[in-house]
């Protein structure tokens, strides 16, 4: 069987051939049996701790702290998209290590969360057991796939160790004030039994089920994360991470510079209607204002009779009913499409002018943003003139291009100019107006200049079991002095006097349930757990918290614990974070691009701000790995048919196979489909790696090879440093060419080849060093390096081109010919051009290479 024909899963070949020993003898050594090698050197790896992570006090090496978002273990295990992202960090931490740094490289699982309860309520399963069960799942294909995980440090969310430092911060937090109850209208669908996040609710209905969702108030605990707005949004300044990433933190965080404007609407005495606006400038221009269905004034109107009309006030009633359970979501979705709303007949005073303007519902205005309530201006705001020309309200223009007035508006005028039809402020600047209008709201006492933001508090409670459970506990009032709560005597829980857990009775662990449903209580299924709930302590009765934390708790900090897993005395010590922090790279897919990030940053920056940290961010260099897809363009799920399981490659063909393969397949952060196919192209490789590195050895090295050999190095070394695994495979490619038409190939240039490989292929490169006779691991060997003077050659970089389209790049010699030239050009767009018909190959020396495909 031929390097091009592997043997099939499970099928090793055995046919001989030869390599050398120390005194250069030949000597017979096994076709290369990836099932045997990679099993083999896993065992070391495990049996040796080889990749424990070590740092002396006072350790002058430089440190690099790599880590990888830590996956939710399903029971599905991975795919293979999923070990894309550990790969290129393995790669790094393998690189590192050679590079004579200390390197921590940790693993670790996110282990509560509501997939794993609702296959508990499925199967009657204990999520516990389930968790238990995909950890080891996912915990086997990942050493399957050779990655140097100190998993000495190995931690999961669900682990009581865990959790009773993800409640200290949370006691902190509630300490400080950022903690904190209120009242929160909620999605509550009374058929699951279950609050819905927005994004579940379509219509008024559940995703699942299309059951009728319910609005209702519900009593949540909040974490004050807009205390953090403004360090949250500057210190993107101090990172290194993708544009669109920190683009997205930004508009998630949303500050946005303007005023607070105060109006007045009759015969309500409830205060003033509160505006945000960041135009200002633009106030002369309101020809009504708009409430979302949502706001106490718009309750107060249908509740109370004689305010309007009664006609009026059905109508308001009526699309509120329609509107209210609509989720944020949905209600943007269809006022894209359709302006709707009514008109309260209510009238609001104009702060300067002292103008009536009429008071409008509409779903397009939304009660959790802002003020829950918009002065519109249909003149310069898009939504607020398509609305007025639906409806049929004024739209005056205040806001000129040029200063003067053009009658009937086509569109709003949204950008900058200057005010006219504005009394005292016609003629100033969008800029000079804003201050002017702003001074005279605050002379007025109708108003201020202010900074807003789009971030909200987080709300932090779950009506669920499998969470950690919130450390808060409350006084239980009973009706009779010795009434038992817990058999159902009547009784108040004082939910208005939360008592924080003693830190000392960390961890608070959740009941053994039975019965995980969430039930009919919006309280959720810990509210059932009476036992657990409530509690006498010095002669008192209380009522523990039975709401939950969310996923994102224990996500928020594990890149913490990981510096120091088995503190129990302390969150982690000062010596091991001086020792590993800040994160020097973390990789992670692109959709944890707000939140997880977002909240991980602001439980940072509270600990910070209590001396616990000592950087104001966790994450120095941020990197998402693209998404793999299936063979048919479309996203790996078990729905469509299209995911490819890592067992069966890693069967077939091997681990190095795949870590090859998938850092071969373009650049890291690029989107690509899997083809099965093209592995071959690899799996030659490393038998070609092979073959090399098993024939007698000779001590010569001729010129070329050796400068070949010193720019490959080079050239390795610089694009591992830029994360550019592609080109590194691909410049690898070259050398092994170079090499294999060899019978004796220089014994420095294979040692080397060896090393700049064993990133990329652990368990070949592994084997192939003690094949050359050596006894120790390479994993701390020296990384090569180079002579500058043997680098300046003739070699040069040709980009090649697909039909004209520029689609890689290839390093060849200045006098290659075509046939070289077309060979490597071919690997290094193998995917580009599969399955297609080669018309001609076009190659101008030194310049381009182009491919023509039919």
């Amino acid at each position: 069987m031929s390097a091009e024909q592997p043997s099939a899963p499970g099928e090793p070949s055995a046919a001989p051939h030869t390599a050398t020993d120390e005194s250069n003898e030949p000597r017979e050594v096994a076709r290369y049996d990836h099932l045997e090698v990679e099993r083999r050197w896993q065992q070391y790896w495990d049996e040796h701790e080889t990749f424990r992570a070590v740092r002396e006090s006072g350790s002058t090496r430089p440190k690099r702290y790599v880590l990888d978002m830590f996956p939710y273990p399903s029971g599905d295990g991975l795919h293979v998209g999923h070990p894309e992202g550990y790969t290129a960090t393995d790669i790094l931490a393998r690189y590192w290590r050679m590079k004579g740094m200390d390197v921590l490289h940790p693993m670790g699982w996110d282990a509560f969360g509501l997939p794993a309860e609702q296959y508990a309520i499925k199967t009657g399963t204990h999520p516990a057991e389930t968790t238990a069960k995909n950890i080891g799942t996912f915990k086997r294909q990942l050493k399957m796939l050779g990655f140097s995980f100190d998993w000495s440090r190995e931690v999961a969310t669900t682990d009581p160790r865990y959790v009773r430092w993800t409640q200290w911060i949370f006691v902190q937090l509630f300490k400080k004030g950022l903690a904190y109850q209120d009242e929160v209208t909620v999605n509550w669908c009374p058929e699951l039994g279950t609050v819905l996040a927005n994004e579940e609710v379509i219509d008024g209905k559940s995703e699942v089920g299309g059951h009728p969702v319910e609005r209702v108030p519900l009593r949540q605990w909040m974490l004050r994360i807009t205390a953090y707005a403004d360090r949250l949004a500057s210190d993107l300044e101090h990172v290194d991470w993708p544009s669109g990433t920190l683009a997205m933190q930004r508009a998630w965080i949303g500050r946005s510079e303007g005023a607070t404007i105060s109006f007045t609407v009759d015969g309500y005495s409830g205060g003033a209607l509160e505006v945000f606006t960041t135009r200002p400038d633009t106030l002369m221009g309101v020809t009504y204002v708009v409430l979302a269905p949502e706001h106490p004034i718009a309750d107060w109107l249908i509740k109370t009779p004689g305010i309007a009309s009664d006609e009026r006030r059905e109508a308001a009633q009526k699309y509120v009913a329609a509107t209210i359970n609509r989720s944020d979501r949905d209600r943007l979705a269809s006022a894209a499409k359709e302006k709707t709303g009514v008109d309260t007949g209510l009238l609001a005073t104009h702060p300067i002018t002292g103008a009536k303007v009429p008071v409008w519902i509409a779903d397009y205005v939304l009660g959790g943003y802002g003020t829950g309530a918009v002065m519109a201006v249909p003149g310069h705001d898009e939504r607020d003139f398509a609305f007025a020309k639906v409806h049929g309200l004024p739209v005056v223009e205040v806001v000129s291009p040029d200063g003067e007035l053009h009658g009937a508006l086509e569109a709003a005028f949204t950008s900058d100019g200057t005010a006219v039809q504005s009394g005292e402020f016609d003629g100033l600047t969008t800029e000079a107006c804003k201050r002017a209008v702003i001074d005279k709201l605050k002379s007025l006492g109708r108003g201020d200049g202010q900074v807003s933001y789009k971030l909200r508090d987080w709300v932090f409670s779950r009506q669920r079991y499998w969470g950690e459970p919130i450390p808060i506990y409350f006084p239980v009032e009973l009706e009779s002095p010795d009434g038992d709560p817990r058999k159902g005597a009547p009784h108040r829980v004082r939910f208005d006097q939360p008592i924080a857990v003693d830190e000392a009775e960390l961890p608070l662990t959740l009941p053994e349930l039975s019965d995980f449903r969430p039930g009919n209580d919006p309280a959720g299924p810990l509210a059932r757990a009476v036992d657990w709930r409530f509690f006498q302590k010095d002669g008192r009765w209380y009522a523990r918290e039975t709401n939950t934390m969310p996923q994102w708790a224990g996500s928020c900090w594990y890149y913490l614990r990981f510096i120091d897993p088995l503190n129990d005395a302390e969150i982690f010590s000062q010596k091991a974070y001086d020792a590993w922090m800040p994160v020097d790279l973390y990789i992670g897919g692109a959709e944890h691009a707000v939140l997880h990030l977002l909240y991980a940053r602001f439980w940072h920056k509270v600990l910070y701000d209590m001396g616990r940290v000592k950087h104001p961010e966790p994450f120095t260099k941020l990197v998402h790995q693209g998404m793999i897809l299936g063979e048919d363009g479309e996203k790996m799920s078990k729905s469509r048919g299209n995911v490819v399981n890592p067992d069966d490659i890693v069967r077939a063909w091997g681990a190095d196979t795949l870590r090859l393969y998938e850092m071969f397949m373009g650049p890291l952060e690029a989107v690509k489909p899997w083809q099965s196919g093209q592995i071959q192209g690899v799996v030659r490789f490393r038998d070609r790696v092979h073959a090399i590195c098993t024939k007698p050895l000779s001590d010569a090295l001729p010129d070329e090879t050796a400068r070949l050999l010193h720019r490959t190095v080079k050239k390795v070394t610089h694009d591992l440093d830029a994360m550019s695994f592609n080109t590194v495979i691909s410049t690898l490619m070259i050398f092994t060419n170079h090499l294999a038409p060899q019978a004796s190939p220089p014994r420095e240039a294979v040692e080397k080849l060896i090393l700049l490989v064993s990133p990329f292929a652990p368990h070949i490169g592994e084997e192939l060093w003690r094949l050359s006779g050596h006894e120790a691991s390479l994993a701390y060997e020296p990384w090569p390096t180079w002579d500058e003077a043997l680098c300046v050659d003739d070699v040069i970089e040709v980009p090649v081109q697909v039909n004209g389209k520029v689609r890689g790049r290839i390093s060849l010699n200045k006098d290659a010919t075509e046939a070289q030239a077309r060979e490597a050009a071919l690997e290094n767009v193998a995917s580009a051009v599969a399955g297609k018909q080669i018309k001609k190959f076009i190659y101008v020396p030194g310049k381009i290479a182009n491919i023509v495909v039919g």
